[in-house]
């Protein structure tokens, strides 16, 4: 059975679901319009005999069948250079774009109404009559306008689209909304698992793509366990294997049993076969990753659009540097803990650094951008000894392979001073005066 949650995550990026509705719609609407009774003197009924009636929507239809495999045509265009140029996981993003679901439902709802209404203009009962719904005719054209004002505003809409500043652009505004609002509170350190614990095996294979703590804590509270994940949100599970631990909260003899809680899991952790934005920050991370890293191969040699996406990555890294990351936990009064895994700082960090930092080490431009994206880190990171830990080390190693690779020492002389900045940023964060400055919420001192 298809949850709520997943349906809705599927309508989203489906490219069927809005015209299918929307056929309906026309249907429903051409049926109730040709009830409307109004007479040739009316300015709302179409002027002309029933011949012309039909004459019209037989060129309507045809017209429209020409205008969506035009539209069809384009965003496959589109598709295949974002897959190809940028990287196949901005695939999504497309699909999900709703005002391309729009125009294409407006057109085939177009269709749908000039086709129908064949079957009743200037034909009753098999025979031929002069008598036809006039204001549904009108309607016809009405929406053959509406199609001509998309069809303008599609072509406008997909040549922006494409660009590949707004494609970052849309990938920044969407990670850091999941950074703000879904991206599970984390930081409390918790033990390993315990020696008595039950593993139970996940029944589907696929990614992470949602978990309920609220959920799995109200199960875990019943029958007074404790749960720990072992993935974690995006991450890829195999049938069979390990998908979760309990045990319980208190001493016991024996073990929980693990059967009572393959249903809880299969409603508190949703596995699809990709992954989501939906409280997956780290793929918005991969998908800005994944254009600098295609920009960087020989193939593109685009070093200016690497660097762009790294802009666009600090973005995302100064929102998630202020936020408590790492392993989410929930209790309850009864003593049962829910323990969702979660990234930390250093290891979204490392990620996106490492890969970058590996592809563009040849060029200084790049160096600079990660180190411009590690100082603006550090002037946000506050005094967290772990994070200013791994910006100072990221910073270092980006200096390292720069300068292997940089046969002209003066080519990094921005990024050696950003590198200068960056340290300089750290240890005023180590100072007690920034740090109470800080907490207090005052500005720092010069």
């Amino acid at each position: 059975m298809i949850r709520r949650d997943a349906l809705a995550e599927y309508v989203r990026g489906s490219l069927w679901v809005l015209p299918t509705l929307s056929v309906l719609g026309a249907l429903v609407a051409g049926t109730l319009l040709s009830l409307v009774e109004t007479g040739s003197e009316s300015p709302l009924a179409f002027q002309g005999t029933a011949d012309d009636a039909r004459t019209l929507l037989i060129g309507i239809a045809g017209t429209m069948v020409t205008v969506i495999a035009v539209l069809l045509g384009l965003t496959v265009v589109a598709l295949q250079l974002s897959s190809t140029q940028f990287s196949p996981r901005l695939l999504r993003n497309f699909l999900r774009d709703r005002p391309n679901q729009i125009v294409l439902s407006v057109f085939v709802a177009t269709f749908a109404y000039s086709a129908a209404g064949l079957y009743t203009v200037g034909v009753s009962g098999g025979s031929r009559s002069e008598s036809f719904p006039r204001f549904a005719v009108s309607g016809a054209i009405v929406l053959l306008f509406v199609s001509l004002g998309l069809l303008v505003y599609f072509a406008d809409h997909l040549v922006h689209s494409i660009q590949v500043d707004a494609i970052m652009t849309v990938v920044e505004r969407n990670t850091v909304r999941v950074v703000r609002d879904r991206v599970f509170a984390g930081g409390e350190d918790v033990g390993g698992v315990p020696e008595g614990a039950v593993p139970i095996a996940a029944r589907h294979s696929g990614y992470v793509q949602v978990v309920r703590p609220r959920l799995l804590l109200s199960a875990a509270a019943e029958q007074e366990v404790c749960l720990r994940l072992r993935p974690r949100v995006g991450e890829h599970v195999v049938a069979g294997t390990t998908l979760a631990w309990i045990w319980y909260a208190t001493p016991r003899d024996r073990g929980p049993d693990p059967a009572g809680f393959v249903r809880v899991l299969d409603a508190g952790v949703r596995i699809g076969f990709e992954r989501t934005l939906e409280q997956d920050a780290a793929l918005g991370i991969r998908q800005l990753v994944d254009v600098a890293c295609k920009a960087l191969s020989p193939a593109v040699n685009d070093p200016y659009t690497a660097v762009q996406a790294i802009d666009h990555l600090s973005v995302i890294f100064c929102a998630l540097a202020q936020r408590p990351l790492g392993n989410h936990v929930v209790r309850d009064d009864s003593g049962a803990v829910v323990i969702i895994p979660g990234r930390r700082f250093p290891e979204y960090l490392a990620v996106m650094c490492g890969l970058v930092r590996r592809y563009g080490a040849r060029e200084p431009t790049v160096a600079h951008a990660l180190l411009r994206l590690l100082h603006h880190c550090a002037a946000v990171v506050g005094d967290d000894a772990e994070r200013c830990a791994a910006i100072g080390e990221q910073a270092r190693t980006v200096i390292t392979d720069a300068e292997r690779e940089v046969a002209q020492p003066a080519d990094l002389a921005l990024a050696h001073a950003e590198a200068e900045a960056v340290r300089q940023q750290l240890a005023e964060n180590r100072r007690p005066a920034h740090r109470a400055g800080h907490r207090l919420g005052q500005p720092r001192m010069p």
